[in-house]
């Protein structure tokens, strides 16, 4: 996976959205923090990995593989603006439980947020990664997904979304 180029790509499409969205002046940290914790949720949602309850499936593959692509957009965008975008996360497959994995996620925001070291930030995306490989996600398709994403995010801002 080619971080230097995602990273060059999110930091592009957040320009566009401050400028777009006269942002120049605000610190947008909390609201990205926060929109992370929510598209995470969001995508544990569509996994349904915690729903012990139910025999409902969980979402069409590609639903969860956009699920985190958004989660990605948001994990790169705060790198971005904590200068962290000179990382090569390592893509370590964990054995364990799914839902484990997204508690874990919690948990590295959570410690982010109140300590936005490099260490906590690269923890962040390390599991991250290694979520979506347990999910089935190869680090092609990630990347491929995010640049197309990236793209139509781009233009939905030159459309005044």
């Amino acid at each position: 996976m080619d971080f230097n180029k995602l990273f060059r790509l999110q930091k592009d499409l957040d320009a566009q959205i401050i400028e777009e969205h006269n942002l120049k002046d605000e610190v947008l940290f909390s609201q990205k923090s926060l929109a992370l914790q929510v598209e995470v949720g969001k995508l544990a949602d569509e996994t349904r990995c915690f729903k012990y309850w139910s025999n409902k499936a969980p979402a069409k593959r590609e639903i969860i593989l956009e699920e985190y692509i958004d989660c990605l957009h948001f994990i790169l965008s705060i790198g971005v603006d904590k200068n962290f975008d000179d990382i090569t996360p390592s893509l370590a497959k964990f054995n364990y439980n799914i839902t484990e994995q997204f508690l874990d996620l919690y948990v590295d925001i959570n410690d982010f947020v109140i300590c936005s070291s490099k260490d906590h930030y690269i923890t962040l995306f390390e599991d991250f990664l290694s979520l979506g490989k347990n999910l089935g996600f190869s680090e092609l398709e990630i990347e491929s997904e995010y640049i197309g994403k990236n793209e139509f995010n781009q233009e939905r801002q030159s459309s005044n979304y």
